[in-house]
């Protein structure tokens, strides 16, 4: 009898020892295909994400910075994903990301040069405004021989008191239209008549002495 017992406790423990092995099998495979599936997850959530955001940069519809834009870019080609859609769009991204800083480049160097033109412009009409100042004392003196005294002070300033007086009526494609030909006599006359100076100098024409020799105008 006692032997039956031990017979029969000695089958149920190899029973139960082959029970916990098979469960704990089983339980190890559970938990790789779980990894497996998670990691499967993980993969395709990257893969949409990075379509997602690759045709946002493509497209122009992100608001992020063109740095940002770039940044995202090297983040999803650190995936080394291996998704053609994927390796297509960053080749798209790329180009379009080196075409804007091409373009932004393109427009700091043009704002670049504007600044500096506006910058050439304000120092000559700076250089200009001694002669500028002598137009609007003659127009404003008090009296007729006031304003003969501001012109006689004025003359000196020009080669002859024929030195032609050209007045800009309008600019176009990089051309002057002008008004009929005058000289700085007849013009400082004319501010001393109209009493007022209604025009600033475009530029200037000076000889070896420094004397002006061509005078060119435009209504401010």
């Amino acid at each position: 009898m006692n032997q039956i017992i031990k017979k029969t406790s000695g089958l149920l423990l190899v029973t139960l020892m082959a029970l916990l092995i098979a469960g704990g099998s089983t339980s190890c495979t559970s938990k790789k295909k779980l990894a497996r599936e998670q990691a499967a997850a993980e993969y395709a959530a990257k893969v949409k994400q990075s379509v997602t955001d690759l045709n946002a940069i493509v497209d122009g519809t992100t608001n992020w910075t063109l740095d940002e834009q770039a940044k995202r870019l090297d983040v999803i080609k650190s995936y080394n994903l291996d998704d053609q859609e994927v390796k297509d769009l960053i080749v798209k991204a790329e180009s379009t990301i080196s075409m804007k800083r091409a373009e932004m480049a393109r427009k700091a160097e043009e704002e670049k040069l504007r600044a500096e033109e506006e910058a050439r412009k304000l120092a000559e009409q700076s250089k200009y405004s001694p002669i500028e100042s002598r137009f609007d004392a003659v127009a404003s003196a008090g009296s007729v021989d006031d304003a003969n005294r501001q012109i006689e002070m004025t003359l000196p300033m020009f080669a002859t008191p024929d030195v032609p007086v050209l007045i800009i009526i309008s600019q176009s494609g990089g051309f002057n239209d002008y008004d009929r030909p005058t000289t700085i006599s007849l013009f400082l006359n004319y501010l001393k008549d109209k009493k007022k100076n209604v025009f600033k100098v475009e530029t200037v024409k000076e000889d070896s002495q420094g004397k002006i020799t061509e005078l060119e105008l435009i209504k401010k």
